[in-house]
């Protein structure tokens, strides 16, 4: 009786871990790797962007909310990522202008202004989105 019980739990788990590993491999990453104060006084900010859908994206811009220490928007910045190729990882570098790099505590995804496959219209790409941050500013949504 045992000996069935742990047939019957290999064969869930077979079929289950098919599964749980396409859902860890599918979606859309967007990490912050990496700030570095920039030249103009401001912040470089370097994004990876993973795009592990079965889509490339011919349209992709977010609008930032950038905080400051205190937690208070210091401003919004629009930025343009697109194209992002169907299963590549993509090194994006983007500039926060006036602002040190060690004032920004918090990066907030405040809108997607544009998700859109190649040949297709635009979607809701919230669902499919996973934010990261190896950077000191969170990134958040």
């Amino acid at each position: 009786m045992l000996s069935n019980f742990f047939k019957g739990l290999s064969l869930a788990l077979g079929l289950l871990l098919p599964i749980v590993a396409s859902a860890q491999t599918s979606g859309l990453t967007v990490e912050l790797n990496k700030v570095e104060a920039s030249d103009t006084g401001g912040c470089s900010a370097f994004f990876l962007f993973r795009n592990e859908t079965n889509n490339s994206f011919d349209g992709f811009e977010m609008s930032l909310a950038i905080l400051d220490t205190q937690g208070v928007i210091d401003r919004l910045l629009s930025i343009d990522a697109a194209p992002l190729p169907v299963s590549r990882t993509t090194l994006k570098l983007f500039e926060i202008p006036e602002i040190a790099c060690e004032d920004i505590s918090e990066i907030l995804l405040h809108d997607l202004t544009s998700c859109r496959p190649q040949n297709g219209d635009e979607m809701d790409c919230f669902p499919i989105l996973t934010l990261h941050s190896r950077a000191a500013a969170a990134l958040v949504k």
